[in-house]
Protein backbone atom coordinates (compact mmCIF):
# COMPACT_ATOMS: atom_id res chain seq x y z
CA UNK A 1 0.00 0.00 0.00
CA UNK A 2 1.58 3.34 -0.87
CA UNK A 3 -0.51 5.11 1.76
CA UNK A 4 -1.28 8.22 -0.42
CA UNK A 5 -2.75 8.97 -3.71
CA UNK A 6 -6.33 6.87 -3.35
CA UNK A 7 -9.19 8.58 -4.65
CA UNK A 8 -12.00 9.91 -2.36
CA UNK A 9 -13.99 6.49 -2.11
CA UNK A 10 -17.27 7.95 -2.36
CA UNK A 11 -20.21 6.35 -4.28
CA UNK A 12 -21.91 6.45 -7.06
CA UNK A 13 -25.50 6.05 -9.10
CA UNK A 14 -24.94 2.38 -10.15
CA UNK A 15 -28.89 2.27 -10.38
CA UNK A 16 -29.76 -0.44 -13.16
CA UNK A 17 -26.19 -1.51 -13.47
CA UNK A 18 -25.80 -5.76 -12.47
CA UNK A 19 -22.97 -6.50 -10.51
CA UNK A 20 -20.71 -9.73 -10.07
CA UNK A 21 -19.38 -10.28 -7.05
CA UNK A 22 -16.43 -13.79 -6.73
CA UNK A 23 -14.23 -14.24 -4.09
CA UNK A 24 -11.93 -16.60 -2.81
CA UNK A 25 -12.23 -19.42 0.52
CA UNK A 26 -8.80 -19.32 1.49
CA UNK A 27 -8.10 -17.26 4.23
CA UNK A 28 -12.08 -17.41 4.67
CA UNK A 29 -12.20 -15.10 7.82
CA UNK A 30 -10.85 -11.67 5.93
CA UNK A 31 -12.36 -12.73 2.78
CA UNK A 32 -15.72 -12.79 4.09
CA UNK A 33 -15.18 -9.73 5.45
CA UNK A 34 -14.46 -7.85 1.64
CA UNK A 35 -17.34 -9.85 0.11
CA UNK A 36 -19.63 -8.37 2.77
CA UNK A 37 -17.98 -4.45 2.13
CA UNK A 38 -18.36 -5.27 -1.31
CA UNK A 39 -22.06 -6.26 -1.20
CA UNK A 40 -22.27 -3.07 1.10
CA UNK A 41 -20.78 -0.83 -1.35
CA UNK A 42 -23.39 -1.89 -4.09
CA UNK A 43 -25.90 -1.64 -2.42
CA UNK A 44 -25.07 2.06 -1.01
CA UNK A 45 -24.61 2.30 -4.69
CA UNK A 46 -28.34 1.63 -5.18
CA UNK A 47 -27.34 -1.53 -7.32
CA UNK A 48 -30.48 -3.79 -7.07
CA UNK A 49 -28.99 -7.20 -9.03
CA UNK A 50 -25.58 -8.43 -7.40
CA UNK A 51 -24.69 -12.12 -7.71
CA UNK A 52 -22.30 -13.42 -5.73
CA UNK A 53 -20.18 -16.76 -5.66
CA UNK A 54 -17.39 -18.11 -3.87
CA UNK A 55 -14.62 -20.57 -5.34
CA UNK A 56 -11.86 -22.20 -4.12
CA UNK A 57 -9.11 -20.48 -4.44
CA UNK A 58 -7.41 -17.05 -6.19
CA UNK A 59 -6.65 -18.81 -9.42
CA UNK A 60 -10.39 -19.98 -10.44
CA UNK A 61 -11.55 -16.24 -10.22
CA UNK A 62 -10.40 -15.50 -13.40
CA UNK A 63 -12.72 -18.46 -15.16
CA UNK A 64 -15.87 -17.49 -12.86
CA UNK A 65 -14.98 -13.77 -13.35
CA UNK A 66 -15.15 -14.56 -16.93
CA UNK A 67 -18.73 -16.50 -16.40
CA UNK A 68 -19.91 -13.70 -14.71
CA UNK A 69 -19.38 -11.07 -16.84
CA UNK A 70 -21.48 -12.15 -19.93
CA UNK A 71 -24.32 -11.34 -17.52
CA UNK A 72 -23.34 -8.46 -15.34
CA UNK A 73 -22.18 -5.31 -16.33
CA UNK A 74 -19.20 -5.49 -13.76
CA UNK A 75 -17.46 -7.77 -11.53
CA UNK A 76 -15.20 -7.40 -8.78
CA UNK A 77 -12.90 -10.43 -7.60
CA UNK A 78 -11.74 -10.70 -3.74
CA UNK A 79 -9.40 -13.13 -2.58
CA UNK A 80 -6.24 -12.91 -0.16
CA UNK A 81 -2.82 -14.69 -1.26
CA UNK A 82 0.14 -14.76 1.52
CA UNK A 83 3.43 -14.97 0.36
CA UNK A 84 5.18 -18.16 1.43
CA UNK A 85 8.72 -20.40 1.35
CA UNK A 86 7.96 -20.93 -2.67
CA UNK A 87 7.72 -19.37 -5.97
CA UNK A 88 3.84 -20.54 -5.51
CA UNK A 89 2.90 -16.60 -5.07
CA UNK A 90 4.94 -15.34 -7.59
CA UNK A 91 2.96 -17.91 -10.15
CA UNK A 92 -0.65 -17.32 -8.40
CA UNK A 93 -0.36 -13.72 -8.75
CA UNK A 94 0.44 -13.79 -11.94
CA UNK A 95 -1.98 -15.93 -13.36
CA UNK A 96 -4.63 -14.12 -11.56
CA UNK A 97 -3.98 -10.48 -12.39
CA UNK A 98 -3.32 -11.72 -16.11
CA UNK A 99 -6.59 -13.83 -15.57
CA UNK A 100 -8.30 -10.78 -14.65
CA UNK A 101 -6.92 -8.55 -16.88
CA UNK A 102 -8.05 -10.52 -19.49
CA UNK A 103 -11.13 -11.01 -19.04
CA UNK A 104 -11.95 -7.36 -18.32
CA UNK A 105 -10.03 -6.69 -21.72
CA UNK A 106 -11.98 -9.70 -24.02
CA UNK A 107 -15.23 -8.50 -22.56
CA UNK A 108 -14.92 -4.44 -22.30
CA UNK A 109 -16.35 -4.64 -19.24
CA UNK A 110 -14.62 -3.53 -15.74
CA UNK A 111 -13.23 -6.63 -13.72
CA UNK A 112 -11.65 -5.03 -10.40
CA UNK A 113 -8.88 -6.33 -9.39
CA UNK A 114 -9.70 -6.66 -5.16
CA UNK A 115 -7.21 -9.69 -4.59
CA UNK A 116 -4.15 -9.04 -1.60
CA UNK A 117 -1.38 -10.17 -2.82
CA UNK A 118 0.58 -9.60 0.83
CA UNK A 119 3.56 -11.02 2.74
CA UNK A 120 1.47 -11.42 5.85
CA UNK A 121 -1.99 -12.14 7.43
CA UNK A 122 -1.51 -8.90 9.51
CA UNK A 123 -0.92 -6.60 6.19
CA UNK A 124 -4.57 -8.57 4.61
CA UNK A 125 -6.29 -7.20 7.65
CA UNK A 126 -4.61 -3.96 7.05
CA UNK A 127 -6.10 -3.72 3.79
CA UNK A 128 -9.75 -5.80 4.22
CA UNK A 129 -11.84 -3.58 5.82
CA UNK A 130 -11.91 -4.69 9.18
CA UNK A 131 -12.36 -2.15 12.47
CA UNK A 132 -8.91 -0.41 12.23
CA UNK A 133 -7.99 -1.31 8.67
CA UNK A 134 -6.26 1.78 6.68
CA UNK A 135 -8.00 0.52 3.45
CA UNK A 136 -11.12 -0.99 2.40
CA UNK A 137 -10.17 -3.39 -0.68
CA UNK A 138 -13.83 -4.83 -1.04
CA UNK A 139 -15.44 -1.49 -1.14
CA UNK A 140 -12.89 0.46 -3.19
CA UNK A 141 -13.07 -2.49 -5.72
CA UNK A 142 -16.44 -2.13 -5.76
CA UNK A 143 -17.11 1.38 -6.34
CA UNK A 144 -14.11 1.41 -9.09
CA UNK A 145 -15.43 -1.42 -10.76
CA UNK A 146 -19.00 0.60 -11.16
CA UNK A 147 -17.60 3.74 -11.59
CA UNK A 148 -15.66 2.41 -14.73
CA UNK A 149 -18.70 0.42 -15.52
CA UNK A 150 -20.83 3.89 -15.70
CA UNK A 151 -18.05 5.21 -17.54
CA UNK A 152 -18.39 2.66 -20.67
CA UNK A 153 -22.25 3.67 -20.26
CA UNK A 154 -21.30 7.05 -21.02
CA UNK A 155 -19.62 6.45 -24.10
CA UNK A 156 -22.78 4.43 -25.72
CA UNK A 157 -20.77 1.57 -25.65
CA UNK A 158 -22.15 -1.91 -24.88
Amino acid sequence: MAGYGEPFLSTVDAHGLRLGIVGSSWHGDIVDHMVARAQEAAKACQVDDVRTVRVMGSVELPVVAQALVRDCDAVVALGVVVKGETAHFEYVCRSVTDGLTRVALDSGKPVAHGVLTVYTLEQARARAGLPGSSEDKGWSATIAALDAALAIRSLGVR
